[in-house]
């Protein structure tokens, strides 16, 4: 059996599928997925065997280039993710027995799909990509959500009209061009099929509710067995176990912001601390006491540190989660304030009050992620976070649930 999956976005994106490809291979099937052609992206998925399709332009500099992305982008954007989508699919699904999509809405994927003949999922990595009177959506360029309104049925309309008001466009204009009728409405094309959550039921729960069905899948992590590097664990030895800072794809500006502050804040505290580079090439100004480091397996990382600072995208929250590590979440866009919240609410660390931390807050937040209850309820969290959750989706792909 073939399988694709396609996503267009950051590592945090990519990596997920990666593990759920890695899983199909487990079970005898073939994986094949779509996505930008970022070189971390192609060393990512050929570590695993698994092969890269590219789709579209590298995404990096589009997202850390000097102008980040802004909302009055948003609809080109849309226009050029739903046609290189669209070509990438269509081209590489051929006699696959199903297509997967995550990410920014895969619209293009569902379209590919469609013209194949193939059954196609969507699968979302946080609750709030799904509709549920449970859930509250995130925001999406548009219609402004009401003031005040706490209904989350009548937010998720607000949602249905953005969503289709970006992508309806292009795929309609896609669809004329391929002679097929339009589409009424982006969603109810998405979701045709039961999603998928892939979550940690217990760190991003689902609640069920009649007419919004939902297949919990369990978060899907990817296979990583690389040893630390050797200067890391020369560090991690040579001392306390310090404080990790990393805001991974976040736009220059912001992420440096962040991680200076939070530097400040661990360094006054009489902390070491590990700096990850990520997209904004962030550095530590120096002195024995922190360390720079790139790419690394971070499930072993986050198990050598005191707490994870981070800016709570879904990857790095599941992995600090599994690993037992404290958090404190300085969220800057989409899910992360849901992660932020989930961390906060569970105990198991600090959740940041908006995008822009100062030393003094970061203070405050550290004191909480540092205290030695946080530690004992992320510790017990971590023997609660389920790792089966790629081997499930293989499964679920594998038998056409």
């Amino acid at each position: 059996m073939r399988f694709l999956m396609t996503t267009f976005g950051s590592r945090g994106d990519v990596e997920p599928i990666a593990g759920l490809a890695a899983a199909l291979r487990a079970q005898g099937a073939e994986a094949v997925v779509c996505a930008p052609p970022d070189e971390e992206f192609a060393q990512l998925l050929g570590g695993l065997g698994v092969e890269l399709v590219p789709m579209g332009a590298p995404v990096r500099p589009q997202i850390s280039g000097p102008k980040p992305p802004s909302t009055a982008d948003a609809p080109r954007r849309a226009y050029g993710l739903v046609e290189a989508q669209y070509t990438a699919v269509a081209a590489a699904g051929e006699g696959c027995d199903a297509v997967l999509g995550t990410g920014l809405p895969p619209v293009g994927a569902r379209l590919a799909a469609e013209r194949l003949g193939t059954r196609f999922v969507y699968a979302g990595f946080v609750p709030g990509v799904l509709p549920s009177p449970h859930v509250r959506p995130h925001g999406r360029p548009g219609k402004p959500f009401p003031e005040g309104e706490t209904d989350n049925l009548k937010l998720w309309e607000v949602d249905r009209e953005n969503l289709h008001a970006l992508y309806g466009p292009p795929l309609n204009e896609r669809r004329a061009e391929l002679g097929m009728k339009p589409v009424a409405d982006v969603r109810t094309y998405l979701l045709d099929h039961r999603p998928w959550l892939a979550t940690d039921p217990e760190l991003g729960p689902w609640t069920p509710a009649p007419g919004y069905e939902v297949e919990h899948t369990g978060a899907w992590f990817a296979p990583d067995d690389r040893p630390l590097p050797a200067d890391l664990e020369a560090f991690l030895d040579a001392g306390e176990a310090p404080v990790y800072v990393g805001f991974g794809s976040m736009p220059f500006q912001s992420g440096r912001d962040a991680a200076e502050a939070a530097v400040a804040a661990i360094r006054d505290q009489g902390r070491r601390v590990i700096v990850s580079r990520g997209w904004a090439d962030l550095a530590p100004d120096g002195g024995d006491d922190a360390f720079a480091v790139g790419e690394a397996n971070h499930r072993r990382l986050f198990a050598r540190v005191a707490a994870v600072v981070h800016h709570g995208g879904a990857g790095t929250t599941h992995k600090a989660a599994l690993a037992g590590a404290p958090q404190v979440v300085v969220p800057q866009i989409a899910d992360q304030p849901y992660w932020a919240g989930r961390v906060a609410a569970l105990g198991v660390g600090a959740a940041h009050d908006g995008p822009n931390p100062t030393y003094e807050s970061m203070t405050a937040a550290l004191r909480i992620a540092l205290a030695p209850e946080t530690k004992e309820r992320a510790a017990a969290l971590a023997g609660r976070i389920r790792t089966d959750g790629a081997e499930r989706a293989a499964r679920l792909l594998i038998e056409g649930n």
